[in-house]
């Protein structure tokens, strides 16, 4: 039986507290004929909910009603759009398909207008911010989108700053985010597939893809995967990650997230496929491949050369902010011999002077350290600061000054915390790796490292995200492409050919169809 077996299995107590999800009853079935009837299986399903507002009024002597949720409605919008054209209107004879036959054709009540005949949909709409118009006699429900929530407005990403480029990133609300994306991409082959997610929620969200560029193959796959998701409450795009992880036991992911739109119109040009989620500032992007974390929007409006040293130097920061503790821990308890003599002098009046061994020296103040940035992380803002300051100078100053701690292993500390900051979407391997190696090195010394290294290379090139190797162009080599992975070329020479992730060496998937279905 596998470990994963045994959270997976149902609880035998019939009234557990772990139930699977079950959706809610009477979703597919068909609005009632009568108007009152609608009324109060509306009312029998949202459990006279206080949010729920209900207008019964007369339009041209056919009793309708007017449906929306409090809070999620512009009011302003939908006293002089909705209200007031409704409210004024006469109709020659009236009948509910001439009523029906003016909201289709003859007016604009609102510029997002649907027609729906379940009760699935009603309610959907009306929890969405729709207003939705009931009426005697018509078949079919009206919904009109005048969403007036409130939320963030688009300021500067926080997790992807840059120095040149747009200053906008995503935001909570769904559309805005659409909209951000359309405004940067102007093209008829850009799709937004809107989709749905939780069995409770029933939030929104979107596939966005280019139609052209995208491997039909992975679109349907990405479709596949997404229809298994089956959770009750879907608050986030990281609820959805790990259905579209092809190796969720890697310590390496091979999906991608961003907050700028700029970078997911860069991704989606070249064959992804983005998804974005209502109620979160991230669209996540697949496939993504592992030399991208090493990319930022700033590399491609530098000058190539400056381009290239900061990408070699973010490869450098990545190697330190795990290998580094290791190393050092290694070379100390096992390989003094390869340390220069004054350094192994220095380490030596250090480590005399403290009783812990240098590996459980090691765990310590990593140990430490990772509380220190949880709790600066977490605490409100006002307070946050005082934490990283109490943290470096009062405890880190005193740990030394008591003998728990060598100076050394404080300054190391230091380099690898600033060095991990440097690719901050590879904190969560970056962390794990550098606990690992420490044990591994104060245990097994540099053999010990090299074989951990060796198999940290093979957990990383096993990953093969929707059928693209995460490490190509580097494995399997592909030496054209590489002009944007260790080097970046020029864009006179980028711009004579687009990237498409289907075509990479070593890639499963098929090329995309002109109209990419």
């Amino acid at each position: 039986m596998k470990i994963t077996d045994i959270f997976q299995r149902r609880p035998a107590v019939p009234n557990s507290a772990y139930q699977p999800p079950q959706p809610d009853t009477g979703l597919d079935r068909k609005l009632a004929p009568t108007l009152q009837q609608r009324l109060a299986d509306l009312r029998e399903m949202v459990g006279n909910t206080g949010d729920l507002i209900v207008n019964e009024l007369t339009v041209c002597g056919i009793d309708c009603a007017v449906v929306m949720c409090e809070g999620m409605v512009a009011t302003a919008v939908f006293a002089e759009l909705f209200a007031e054209p409704l409210t004024a209107l006469r109709l020659d004879q009236p009948t509910p398909e001439k009523l029906l036959g003016w909201v289709r054709h003859q007016s604009l009540l609102a510029p997002d207008q649907k027609e729906f005949q379940t009760y699935g949909d009603l309610t959907r709409f009306i929890m969405s911010g729709f207003v939705v118009l009931l009426a005697e006699g018509v078949e079919p429900g009206l919904a009109f989108g005048i969403q007036g929530y409130d939320g963030r407005s688009v300021s500067e990403p926080a997790g992807e700053s840059n120095e040149r480029g747009s200053r906008e990133g995503f935001i909570e609300k769904l559309r805005p985010n659409l909209a951000l994306v359309r405004r940067r991409f102007k093209s008829a082959d850009l799709t937004f597939e809107m989709v749905n997610f939780g069995v409770k929620s029933r939030t929104d969200g979107a596939l966005v893809y280019l139609r052209g560029a995208v491997s039909p193959e992975l679109l349907e796959e990405v479709r596949r995967r997404l229809s298994q998701v089956k959770i009750d409450v879907v608050l986030e795009s990281g609820y959805l990650q790990p259905f579209l992880d092809a190796k969720p036991l890697s310590i390496f992911s091979g999906v991608g997230y961003t907050e700028r739109p700029d970078t997911l119109c860069a991704k989606v040009s070249e064959g992804r496929i983005g998804l974005l989620v209502d109620g979160t500032p991230y669209a996540l992007v697949v496939p993504y491949l592992f030399n991208e974390h090493f990319q930022s929007f700033d590399d491609y409006a530098h000058r190539p050369y400056f381009a290239t040293f900061i990408r070699w130097l973010k490869y450098a920061a990545f190697l330190f902010s795990f290998l580094l503790p290791g190393l050092y821990v290694g070379l100390g308890s096992f390989h003094p011999e390869l340390l220069p003599k004054n350094l192994l002098l220095k380490l030596a009046q250090s480590e005399s002077v403290t009783p812990l061994p240098l590996m459980f020296e090691a765990l310590l103040i990593f140990f430490i350290y990772e509380i220190m940035r949880e709790a600066g992380l977490r605490m409100p803002k006002s307070v946050g600061h005082a934490v990283s300051i109490v943290g470096a100078l009062v405890i880190g100053d005193a740990a030394v000054t008591a003998g728990l701690i060598g100076a050394p292993m404080v300054l190391l500390v230091a380099m690898t915390a600033i060095s991990s900051f440097v690719v901050p979407s590879l904190y969560e391997p970056i962390t794990l790796l550098r606990f690992g190696f420490i044990l591994i090195g104060g245990v097994a010394g540099l053999f010990g490292i090299v074989l951990a290294l060796c198999a940290v290379l093979a957990n990383l090139c096993a990953v093969n995200p929707l059928g693209v190797p995460a490490t190509s162009p580097a494995a399997p080599f592909s030496l054209y492409a590489m002009r944007d992975v260790l080097f970046r070329v020029g864009w006179k020479t980028l711009s004579q050919e687009d990237l498409r992730v289907q075509g990479l060496t070593g890639s499963d998937l098929k090329g995309a169809d002109v109209d990419g279905e």
